[in-house]
């Protein structure tokens, strides 16, 4: 879950932590092969807190 927001992103990076960029309107995942995904935000919450 990303600021509120679930995203499907696949099996095969099932249990990985993976980097996301978030914008007013834009969440980008950065997936382990290279490829980066842009979702549309559905919600206007902000993101509270970062791990990493």
């Amino acid at each position: 879950m990303v600021a509120g927001q679930k995203v499907t992103v696949g099996r095969l990076v099932k249990y990985q932590t993976l980097t996301v960029h978030v914008s007013e309107t834009t969440l980008a995942i950065e997936r382990p092969d290279g490829e980066t995904r842009v979702v549309r935000r559905t919600t206007d919450a902000a993101v509270r807190s970062i791990k990493g």
